[in-house]
């Protein structure tokens, strides 16, 4: 355990070095233009030479760019950088663009967690079950189950259509511990709802349940305090911080969350979702008009899969548990369900493997009937806005839900530079009337449901940890059916001509943005 001084340097530190990531661009172009400057002045006729060399390397470094595996979009972006400004690019290209990046986050390489041959059977005959059922469904869950997800059938599942209704859910389900609590969030924010949840965990720490919390520290800045963090442990909680900011001043990995939101109770009851801890989630405070979000508690076998993934994170992190992984294990046999159960993650560790990204893409361009989503930003490649356009071009009913109150705005201007060739082909787009939606859902032909952490854009494909569950055939698909049945009618339809009536410096200012989406 820290002390509370050292927690309070950390702290400073942690400002510092924040500070210091975002001014870090602006002192590259200056870099640009005193190089610039200098070669002017000092070497004159030789300047356009050594000027052309350097632009000469910053082709090269974008002709490396272009070679490697990845994003499209993201490569884009740096090769535009590289060949405009080459100093400043170069330099930002070391710090943020080489490939080494996500590999040296402080993340030690853990082995998986140790499955048994029995669920690697269960999951077997799972699979080929669903494959006979549906064999699209099934080739999704293959792809999910070839990279160390398993598909399970004994395993319930509750969809939960708001943040006040999940909270107390969840905190119901947090005095029943017995043996274990682990908890992974973005946002972990003092307040209202903390305060009932740390009671809580305070109590049940003190009856000798193990309680485990990893967040986010560039999530948590200016939201979760010294003093708090010290109480915390001084209850008995174990808590980890993922990639803190004091620890990476000379790297800048700041670009690098872990935007997942998990819960596990004794390997029983798992929830996910997309709610942080914080008390606009619940309403409590309003941000953006009203705050609409949503979650899933997974009971049964299913929850393991989210144990399973906080366990490897733990490791990853370089804290171990007190006991063996299979301690963490349910003790109950679970009862059958209906439909099958896929907890999945995803992470910058896996680049260019990216299995939200291409989950999306396969649920979309499965869709035979109707395809309803939700997600808070838009800014995606091409692959994910083509499938969109091609299923509504094939009949298929594609409606994309969004917040008509923004919280970031320049992101989400860049997500209106999308919606016109959407629009075009047929895509239907609700903007939530009431304020802000932060769900990240997707329906598919009444039989597939994904909720998780998952956003629709590059943070979320390409650089955050993230996680979600699959639902195929579970009666929460059509749970989630009924709660975007009334986000729509109490949404307004965002229509070509809404698009067309921008004012033309919004368009304009919009498509520079974009080129920088990656960053936004």
């Amino acid at each position: 355990m820290h002390s509370r001084p050292a927690h309070t340097a950390e702290r400073t530190e942690r400002r510092i070095s924040a500070a210091t990531s975002i001014l870090m661009c602006a002192l590259t172009v200056i870099a640009q233009i005193v190089t610039t400057l200098l070669l002017t002045i000092f070497l004159r006729e030789k300047a356009s030479i050594v000027y052309g060399f350097l632009v000469f390397v910053g082709a090269v470094f974008a002709i490396r760019v272009y070679q490697r595996p990845g994003s499209p979009s993201y490569k884009l972006v740096w090769m535009c950088l590289l060949l405009a400004l080459p100093v400043s690019g170069m330099i930002l290209f070391c710090l943020w663009g080489g490939t080494h990046q996500a590999k040296s986050l402080s993340l030690k390489k853990v082995s998986p967690i140790r499955l048994w041959e029995s669920q690697r059977m269960d999951s077997e005959t799972n699979l080929a079950r669903l494959r006979r059922q549906s064999p699209d469904w099934g080739r999704l869950a293959g792809y999910l189950q070839k990279r160390g997800f398993l598909l399970y059938r004994r395993t319930r599942v509750h969809y939960i259509k708001s943040g006040a209704e999940f909270f107390e859910d969840l905190i119901s389900h947090l005095e029943k511990a017995e043996t274990y609590i682990f908890m992974e969030y973005y946002i972990l924010a003092e307040g209202q709802l903390w305060d009932r949840i740390f009671e809580v965990l305070k109590r049940r720490a003190a009856a000798g349940v193990e309680v485990h919390i990893i967040f986010d520290d560039f999530g948590n800045l200016t939201r979760l305090s010294d003093r708090t963090l010290q109480v915390m442990q001084d209850a008995g909680i174990e808590v980890e911080v993922f990639n803190p900011v004091h620890r990476y001043v000379s790297r800048i990995y700041f670009n690098y969350r872990d935007h997942r939101k998990i819960t596990v109770i004794d390997g029983e009851i798992a929830y996910t979702g997309g709610i942080n801890i914080g008390d606009e989630y619940a309403n409590l405070v309003e941000r953006f008009g009203h705050w609409k979000d949503s979650g899933i508690r997974v009971e049964g076998e299913g929850a393991w899969g989210f144990a399973a993934q906080f366990i490897q994170m733990w490791k990853m992190m370089g804290r171990t548990l007190h006991n063996e992984d299979d301690y963490y294990r349910s003790r109950h046999q679970a009862e059958e369900g209906a439909g099958f159960c896929q907890p999945f993650t995803d992470g910058p560790l896996n680049n260019p493997d990216n299995p939200a990204e291409e989950t999306y893409i396969q649920l979309i361009s499965s869709a035979k009937r109707m395809l309803y989503i939700t997600t808070p930003y838009y800014a995606v490649e091409d692959s994910v806005q083509k499938a969109l356009c091609i299923a509504a071009d094939a009949g298929v009913d594609v409606r994309l839900m969004i917040p008509a109150i923004p919280d970031h705005k320049m992101t989400y201007m860049v997500a209106e530079t999308y919606w016109g060739e959407l629009l075009h082909h047929g895509v239907k787009i609700y903007k939530y009337t009431p304020g802000f939606i932060h769900s990240k859902s997707v329906m598919v032909d009444r039989e597939v449901a994904l909720v998780g952490s998952i956003n629709m854009d590059y943070r979320s494909f390409q650089l955050h940890y993230e996680c979600g569950a699959l639902m195929y055939h579970m009666p929460a698909v059509e749970e989630l059916l009924e709660d975007l049945d009334q986000v729509m009618a109490v949404s307004t339809p965002y229509t070509l001509a809404d698009w067309s009536k921008r004012p033309w410096y919004r368009r304009a200012f919009a498509s520079v943005l974009r080129l920088g989406a990656i960053w936004l």
